[in-house]
């Protein structure tokens, strides 16, 4: 497995992002947080982490849920997944969302949301008349129907 170096500088009193497991693919960030933050029904909140990053160039972090908060109690990374560019030097805020019917209590430290660092391409335009055939076509949404 290939590892990159990314500078990072952590403001809080938690732990830097970490790897549950040797082979996870995200790490776990934490809430910077003064005190219990809690979270209505269909209530959104950002929440800071005190970390701020220096990605390499061709590098972006992708934000997504935790699939334990999101089965439990309902509660999700509203623009998933969010993204941090390579260019971007401001502290990482989540914006966290309650789907649930009930009220979540944030806690200070506590896991809020997982870090995949991935590699992209940019695009380059080629605009051109007509599109090659495919098997798919212009098939949409749910064309291929349920398996």
């Amino acid at each position: 497995m290939q590892k990159i170096s990314v500078k990072i500088i952590n403001k809080s009193n938690n732990p830097l992002p970490e790897y549950s497991t040797a082979l996870s693919a995200g790490m776990d960030i934490r809430a910077l947080l003064e005190a219990d933050v809690v979270l209505k029904p269909l209530e959104r909140t950002l929440v800071l982490t005190g970390l701020f990053i220096e990605l390499p160039e061709g590098f972006e972090a992708q934000i997504r849920p935790r699939s334990g908060m999101a089965l439990k109690h309902g509660i999700s990374v509203l623009n998933s997944p969010g993204t941090i560019d390579a260019d971007y030097r401001g502290e990482i805020g989540i914006i966290l969302v309650n789907l649930s019917n009930d009220e979540y209590t944030i806690k200070p430290g506590e896991r809020i949301c997982q870090m995949v660092i991935a590699r992209h391409e940019h695009a380059e335009w080629n605009e051109v008349e007509i599109l090659e055939e495919s098997v798919r076509g212009e098939g949409g949404f749910g064309h291929t129907g349920k398996h």
